[in-house]
Parts: C-alpha cells; structure tokens; sequence
C-alpha cells in the first residue's frame, strides 16, 4: 500500500476549517454561531490587550535596569537640598535631624 492511495481521503489544508465549521453547527445549532463568534471576537481582543500590556512591562523593566538605585544617603541629600539645609561636613544623623527640624 502506498500514500496515493489514501491521498483522496485525507483532509488538508483549508478543508479542516470547513470540517470544523460544519461540526460546530451540528454540536451547536446555527442560531449559537453568532454567539460563539462573538466570545471568540472578545477574547482574542483580551488576549491582544494582555499582550500589549505584558510588552510595555516588560520594555518599562528593560528601561529601568539602566539606572542604578537611589542610595538612603542620596535620598537624604536629595531632602536636604530642597530644604536648602548644607550638608557640608555633617553627618547623616545631623542631616536627618536638620530635615525633621526644617518639616516641622
């Protein structure tokens, strides 16, 4: 036995949609297809959605990979100047109770 012989009774290509079409319509009768269309019209543009949101993450995690992260002592001197306190020679401990002072 050879493949040609059985070439005539296999299904291929775009004859698969219409098999599963027509096994649709009896399972579900043709008064659900509208219904059906439409979940599948809903979550296909959910999954876009998801997938969109999913590459902006991702290319927000990628951005932020470049910066280094702020030190407590950066965060510090970063108050400190706002307040227009000098750090100049202080230590932490003096800065910090500067900062609390000028906050009130």
């Amino acid at each position: 036995m050879t493949r040609d012989m059985f070439a005539p009774m296999l299904i291929q290509g775009s004859e698969w949609l219409i098999v599963i079409v027509i096994v649709v319509i009896l399972l579900f009768g043709a008064s659900k297809l509208p219904q059906i269309a439409r979940a599948l019209g809903r979550a296909g543009g959910e999954f876009q959605k998801g997938k969109l949101e999913a590459e902006k993450e991702v290319e927000k995690m990628k951005g932020s990979q470049g910066t280094a992260p702020v030190s407590e002592r950066e965060k510090l001197l970063k108050a400190a100047w706002e307040l227009g306190i000098d750090t100049e020679g202080k230590t932490d401990d003096e800065i910090r109770a500067e900062v609390k002072k000028a906050l009130g």
